[in-house]
């Protein structure tokens, strides 16, 4: 993971990254314009959920701004 994000730094890019507990290395690598979502829980069940829910969240968003309000409304 660090050495992902090292080569999206070097691209210029922006780091999405989604952790756990405290963080880890992952909380040092990332810098200030990158989102950093951290669960701070020590369950790795617990943890997990949150981040599949985040997802979601985020695949929402991102179907949303790409193809606007899609869902049936009765």
């Amino acid at each position: 993971m660090l050495e992902a994000i090292e080569a999206a730094h070097e691209r210029e890019m922006v780091v999405v990254g989604l952790s756990g507990r405290n963080g880890g290395k992952m909380a040092t690598a990332l810098r200030e314009t990158d989102v950093h979502i951290i669960v701070p829980h020590e369950r790795t069940a617990r943890i997990q959920e949150v981040h599949i829910l985040a997802l979601h969240c985020i695949c929402d968003a991102v179907d949303h701004q790409l193809l606007g309000e899609q869902e049936n409304k009765p």
